[in-house]
């Protein structure tokens, strides 16, 4: 990962830290100090949000492989920020796979089509789109096509985000092996650091991230201003108990939890409540 790759992902608002003294809800009612919206890397929040909204309306219709080509296509030329993510991901393959060694780039429904089709443009190899249900259909230049059997052919496959890699346990990789394919590598833009690249590496597939969220990369935020002292340290308390940290949090900011739980903003008053109902944290908070 290169630090210009950082200030890609810092810029377009795809890695955010929690200011000091503060952290995110997450939409599970759980809390944590950096957000990871990989999808924001095309061109932020707005065009990001865009092009997830196309994809949900259309990702059934016979040209949305064309029109999501256009879209894509448009992008990597007006922006060079996102084209050089799509660069990495590419180099990062070509590095692994040696040339004549790979069919297709695949990508899983939904976010990841935002990396996997314009890593696949531009390299000049057809496209596989997996659906959640299972589905596989190959772009190759034209429409998309439902396609069964990819008997001997080798993919690699891009993905946004490796949290724990249940996508790619439960869907991507069984997808391409029920069909007599191989996923010869998987390139992800972002890992988490939560075991995700060994269950992937532990079905039998080679894995790359061009970033992980750890301690080297906390030291790289607090070494460049990013981030200050108290950030960094909450962010280090996270990584290594992430359950605890926040426990310990809220404990230190009883006011956090209050002033959520009256938010008139209806999301955070919502995720505050599920806090309170789970209790994810052990503070015996249900009446």
């Amino acid at each position: 990962m290169t630090m210009d790759l950082l200030d890609v992902l810092v810029d377009s608002q795809a890695l955010r830290m929690a200011p000091p003294g503060e952290v995110f809800w997450y939409t599970s009612g759980t809390l944590g100090p950096y957000y990871v919206n990989t999808h924001y890397l095309f061109g932020g929040p707005e065009p990001a949000e865009e092009l997830l909204a196309f994809i949900d309306s259309d990702s059934r219709t016979v040209d949305f492989h064309q029109r999501l080509a256009e879209r894509v296509r448009a992008r990597l030329d007006a922006d060079a920020a996102f084209r050089s993510v799509i660069d990495a991901l590419a180099a990062a393959i070509r590095a692994h796979c040696g040339a004549g060694d790979l069919d297709w780039i695949s990508g899983g429904e939904r976010r990841d089509w935002f990396f996997s089709l314009p890593v696949a443009m531009s390299m000049g190899l057809p496209h596989l789109y997996i659906y959640k249900d299972g589905g596989t259909f190959l772009a190759d230049g034209g429409a998309a096509s439902a396609i069964d059997d990819l008997t001997g052919k080798r993919t690699a496959h891009i993905a946004d985000l490796v949290t724990e890699a249940s996508s790619y346990a439960r869907a991507w990789i069984p997808a391409i092996r029920e069909r007599g394919g191989t996923m010869l590598m998987s390139a992800n833009v972002i890992d988490r650091a939560q075991g995700g690249m060994d269950v992937i590496s532990a079905a039998g597939v080679d894995c790359q991230a061009l970033l992980r969220v750890d301690e080297g990369l906390f030291g790289d935020l607090l070494e460049r201003g990013m981030i200050d002292n108290l950030q960094h340290a909450v962010l280090l308390d996270y990584f290594n108990d992430p359950t605890g940290a926040m426990k310990r949090f809220l404990l230190a900011n009883p006011a956090f939890l209050e002033t959520a739980l009256a938010s008139a903003d209806s999301r955070t008053a919502g995720r505050a409540r599920m806090l309170v109902d789970k209790d994810p944290y052990g503070l015996g908070l249900k009446d």
